[in-house]
């Protein structure tokens, strides 16, 4: 995710205790979502796309938060 702003992520992950909350959730989602999808976990189609729906939320959020990072300089 978001390969042109390793560094900023990394960097992030050490500093910023709220991208680090978003970027956990993000990926316990995918997890989540995989799980579900393989069948490994029991879900309606209308679950896994509020899931879905809500990581994309997520990233949507990382995305905005490495963008206001790397104009600021971080």
């Amino acid at each position: 995710m978001f390969p042109e702003f390793r560094d900023l992520i990394t960097e992030l992950k050490t500093s910023d205790h709220h991208f680090i909350r978003l970027f956990d959730k993000h990926n316990d989602l995918d997890r989540v979502i995989r799980h579900k999808e393989a069948h490994m976990e029991p879900a309606t189609p209308e679950e896994i796309e509020t899931l879905k729906k809500e990581k994309l939320l997520l990233k949507d959020q990382l995305y905005a938060i490495l963008k206001k990072a790397s104009a600021s300089g971080a």
